[in-house]
């Protein structure tokens, strides 16, 4: 890991600890490598069983497909991306902004800083443009505690760049890491044609080890929006 993503990791670490007091949660696992992707929403899941394999994977079955597929790419000397999904609970209403500060535009900012990131999507995402207006719109209403909420949450808990109160629940892509064990064709400063091959030791996934970077990440920008939110009150 990068020295810079080291520090972002260690700040990420403090910023949950101060969103742990305010009840806020933050859990990110591997939702998919390569082709094989985890078909499950995140509450169908038991995120604690996150951390239980090598693929951060949350699900035994899946988890250990991908790690096969993981293997069977390095032993071709080849690399292979994935992608990392992410839920925060309990996040208070009112956080971001509307024009300039939007919460899901500063988050899409941090989780496109990290190396190899090549997407971002909150909410229903891409899949949400198969959908019309009348399925897509999340309609409020009072839940059993008598609290305003959203019946649904395609907008990820995130509504004109201000949070809703619903879970926050966004995908990041990672794109496969571009240096191989095997030769590929270049060329050289003079612009002749020649061979590259990677040396030393590289990761043939870097998804798995990218986890507890997405989730500083979006403590960091969860800790910013929350402490502006609490100077403006004062």
């Amino acid at each position: 890991m990068p020295a810079k993503q080291q520090r972002g990791v260690i700040a990420g670490a403090i910023a949950k600890q101060l969103l742990a007091k305010e009840g806020i949660e933050i859990a990110a696992y591997v939702s998919a490598v390569g082709k094989i992707q985890l078909d499950k929403d995140y509450q169908q899941l038991d995120l604690a069983k996150t951390d239980s394999n090598i693929v951060r994977c949350p699900d035994e079955e899946t988890g250990n497909r991908m790690i096969e597929l993981i293997q069977e790419t390095k032993a071709k000397g080849d690399t292979v991306g994935g992608i990392i999904s992410c839920v925060i609970k309990n996040t208070p209403v009112g956080l971001g902004e509307p024009v300039f500060d939007k919460l899901h535009a500063d988050l899409a900012k941090a989780m496109l800083s990290i190396n190899a990131v090549h997407g971002f999507e909150y909410g229903s995402g891409f899949a949400g443009t198969q959908l019309n207006g009348s399925a897509h719109n999340d309609v409020f209403e009072k839940n059993q505690k008598g609290e305003i909420a959203t019946k649904t949450n395609n907008s990820g808990g995130i509504q004109g760049g201000i949070s809703n109160g619903m879970d926050i629940y966004f995908k990041v892509a990672f794109k496969p890491v571009a240096t191989l064990m095997q030769s590929q064709t270049t060329v050289d400063k003079e612009g002749n044609e020649t061979e590259i091959k990677g040396k030393g030791r590289h990761d043939p996934c870097v998804v798995p080890r990218a986890v507890p970077i997405v989730e500083a990440m979006a403590a960091l920008v969860l800790a910013d929006h929350l402490l502006r939110a609490k100077i403006s009150k004062i």
